[in-house]
């Protein structure tokens, strides 16, 4: 019992010292936004705007700390009267099916903290986003949009944890290579398809029409050796105001995406510097690279959780009675954030140094000079936050601040 009470204090030290953490940079964030802004970036607001991006980035930050509170006094409660191991215990009065346990134990739990999450949810859209002017969805939509999820969930989710579990149950000796080797194909199986599968769910996605934009976009890609057949418009606007693009797929599944909202605000210059930036990527092979370091972290992920799968110290200290697969895989989640955090770090960084590298490449395309019009456009009219706290984009940023990106393109543009 010596060893489950060790565990038990870990596992709650551990839960108290990143909340108190996450809480620590929070308050360093909203402090350090009241700072002057540098002259490179003092002209994206004027008075009135950059007065209510002070308030909407207050608001927000408030109404984060609220919620993340809630959320760690639900889990600490859930821990410290053993909740979880009611639930295992309750659950086990109906079934003890290897398989279905796992899955009724984790579809109860995301079920019931969805449930609560509602009306935060609900607040955070209708009442903070609406008054802001950002918010477009309806209540229909917001509504369609949880039953979608749900569904998502219990195939996906489900799918992929029955297939993880039942792994462990044939061949527990080797469950970390099968179990890793069977998650990574699903992830670049989603890499490649996700727009095609999944976003359709929930947006309409045509094809950029013919015309002065799409003419630039084609031009750009020769002139840079990109090949591109999929360039599409996605109605981001029926939800939100903010605008966006990204760069999805493998192979001959890459496609551009760029949101309708984009094109309202953005002039075609702006918009194919953005896509030129995103381009940059695709030259520096950063999926790729992303993908190669992702493996071996993942896999030291699965070889640590298959040594402890097994542990019914573990699961006594979440209020168990024996080893399984939920309660073990719940501990272990927590156990390892500590080295996740680390890894989480890493990630960051590298990021970063690749938006800096997309950065430069747009520049030495000539395209320097839209892209810093274009990301201020973008920041202005969502609203940014132009004076994040240094720790706080250290541990959380997976792209540099705004003013970091401006001073670096100027940089480069100089040279």
């Amino acid at each position: 019992m010596a060893m489950v009470s060790i565990l038990f204090y870990s596992i709650l030290i551990i839960l108290i010292l990143d909340f108190a953490f996450e809480r620590y940079l929070a308050l360093l964030n909203i402090r350090y936004s009241r700072q002057p802004l540098p002259a490179l970036i003092s002209d994206i607001y004027d008075t009135k705007a950059y007065a209510d991006q002070q308030q909407y980035f207050r608001t927000n930050s408030r109404f984060g700390m609220i919620t993340s509170t809630f959320s760690f006094v639900l889990i600490l409660g859930m821990f410290v009267f053993y909740g979880f191991g009611w639930v295992d215990h309750f659950l086990r009065q109906y079934t003890d099916n290897f398989i279905l346990l796992p899955l009724l134990f984790f579809g109860i739990l995301f079920f019931l903290n969805d449930i609560i999450s509602i009306p935060f949810e609900l607040y955070d859209t209708f009442v903070i986003e609406q008054k802001f002017g950002f918010n477009k969805i309806t209540p229909r939509l917001f509504m369609l949009d949880k039953l979608k999820g749900y569904a998502l969930g219990a195939l996906i989710g489900g799918g992929l944890l029955t297939l993880v579990v039942w792994i462990f149950k044939v061949t527990p000796e080797y469950f970390w290579l099968w179990a890793w080797a069977s998650v990574s194909v699903f992830g670049l199986f989603m890499s490649m398809f996700y727009s095609e599968l999944i976003v359709p769910l929930f947006n309409k996605q045509t094809p950029l029409n013919d015309g002065d934009l799409r003419t630039e976009i084609e031009k750009f890609a020769n002139k840079t050796g990109f090949k591109l057949d999929n360039v599409y418009v996605i109605d981001g606007s029926k939800r939100s105001t903010k605008a966006n693009a990204y760069f999805t797929g493998l192979g001959p599944k890459k496609r551009i995406v760029l949101y309708d909202t984009l094109m309202d605000k953005l002039s075609i210059e702006e918009i194919v510097a953005v896509l030129a930036h995103e381009i940059g990527h695709y030259k520096h092979k950063h999926t790729l690279k992303n993908m190669l370091i992702s493996i071996p972290s993942s896999l030291l992920l699965f070889y640590v959780f298959g040594l402890i799968l097994k542990s019914d110290t573990l699961a006594q200290a979440l209020g168990g009675s024996i080893a399984s697969f939920h309660l073990n895989a719940l501990a272990f989640s927590i156990l390892y954030s500590p080295i996740s955090l680390v890894l989480d770090i890493f990630s960051n960084v590298l990021s970063r140094k690749f938006e800096y590298q997309a950065d430069a490449f747009a520049t030495k395309q000539g395209m320097g000079e839209f892209l810093q019009s274009g990301l201020k456009k973008l920041t202005s009219t969502s609203l940014g936050n132009l004076m994040p706290h240094p720790l706080f984009v250290f541990f959380h940023y997976s792209h540099p601040t705004l003013y970091q990106r401006i001073k670096q393109i100027n940089k480069q543009l100089i040279l």
